[in-house]
Parts: C-alpha cells; sequence; structure tokens
C-alpha cells in the first residue's frame, strides 16, 4: 500500500461525524503531513481545525506513532522541545495509520479531552480499515 486514499480518510472523518460526543474537528494526512480529508463540525472551535492538522501532520512526520508518545519521549526538557518541527503538536490526539506493516498517513482530531480525540482518531483509523500503533 502506498498511502492512505482517498476513500480510506473519508471512511475516517465519516466515523468521527458519527460517533463524536461533541463538535470536534478531524483531519486526515499522508505519510508527508498534507491533508487528504478534513472536517471542522458545525459548533466545533475554529482552533481545533488547527489543533487536529497540527496532531495528525506530527503522527504522520515524526519517530512516534501518536503525539502522546511524542510529548512522553520529550518530557520538560526545554532544549529537547526546541528541536522539533515548530508545526508538531505535542497535544493528545494525533496517531498514526498503518496499512500493510507501513506507515500510509495520520488522523488527528481535536475539540475534545486529549483521551477522547485519542481515542476518536484511533477508531477511525480502524473503521477506515487501517491499522492503529499498539
Amino acid at each position: 500500500m502506498e498511502g492512505i486514499t482517498h476513500e480510506q480518510a473519508l471512511a475516517a472523518v465519516r466515523h468521527v461525524l458519527e460517533t463524536a460526543s461533541r463538535p470536534v474537528s478531524v483531519v486526515v494526512v499522508d505519510t508527508h503531513g498534507e491533508v487528504v480529508a478534513s472536517v471542522a463540525m458545525t459548533g466545533a472551535a475554529r482552533d481545533t481545525y488547527l489543533n487536529a492538522e497540527r496532531k495528525a501532520y506530527t503522527a504522520a512526520r515524526s519517530d512516534a506513532t501518536t503525539t502522546r508518545t511524542l510529548a512522553a519521549k520529550v518530557g520538560a526538557a526545554p532544549t529537547e522541545l526546541a528541536s522539533f518541527d515548530p508545526r508538531f503538536s505535542f497535544f493528545l490526539g494525533g496517531v498514526a495509520a498503518f496499512g500493510g506493516g507501513r506507515r500510509v498517513g495520520a488522523v488527528g482530531v481535536s475539540g475534545l479531552p486529549g483521551e477522547d480525540d485519542e481515542r476518536l482518531a484511533i477508531a477511525a483509523i480502524e473503521a477506515a480499515g487501517l491499522d492503529s500503533p499498539s
């Protein structure tokens, strides 16, 4: 599998739209962090879209498979934080998607507490027929 398909990206977005408990933004990106499909639900705070995009970008482009993992790796070390891509996010809710054992993209969700954003992103990846990190 080359990368996430438009159909898979739309399936991930659709899953979030159908299962989110409140309005959120969801962004699905390819392995370069470029947007394949996205939506900011009616009623979602406008900053949630940028946050979701940054979360997805981070999970696609970093060596970590989730924004949670990257945040744990960095900890509170200011020098470590300063060395990262300025578009990276350390908030929960960015999760890499895998197909055929390879990273094919990522999903970012923003608008709920971080744990909920992360759960939605994982469920969206699986609803699209892809694998989330184990």
